[in-house]
């Protein structure tokens, strides 16, 4: 009985061990791998928090496409137009004028 029971200990501890092994290799890989691109993801992440905002939610927010993100007059004729339509004078809405806002700031900071 004895002999059973120490065995089963054995394996057990074989197969943790090896499980434990295993992941900590996974572990180191993906560390790796973040740690890669993270280096070009850095300026990106400081922008975002910048402004408050995502690129691709600014993109939206302003309605350009990947095609119109270097048309400036595009962007700005965008902006004004959304930015006046969201006027409080004229009913709008502070909160959305403060989104167009910090959309066009985004985009600006690229």
């Amino acid at each position: 009985m004895a002999k059973h029971l120490i065995q089963i200990v054995i394996l057990g501890s074989q197969v943790i061990g090896r499980a434990f092994t295993r992941a900590l290799r996974q572990e180191l890989q993906y560390a790796k791998t973040a740690q890669q691109s993270g280096k070009t993801t850095a300026s990106t992440v400081q922008a975002d928090r910048v402004a408050g905002m995502t690129l691709q939610e600014a993109k939206q927010i302003l309605n350009i496409s990947d095609a119109d993100f270097s048309d400036v007059e595009k962007i700005q004729k965008n902006y004004e137009h959304l930015f006046n339509l969201n006027d409080k004078t004229k009913g709008g809405s502070f909160y959305l004028q403060s989104k167009i806002y910090r959309a066009k700031e985004r985009l600006d900071q690229e």
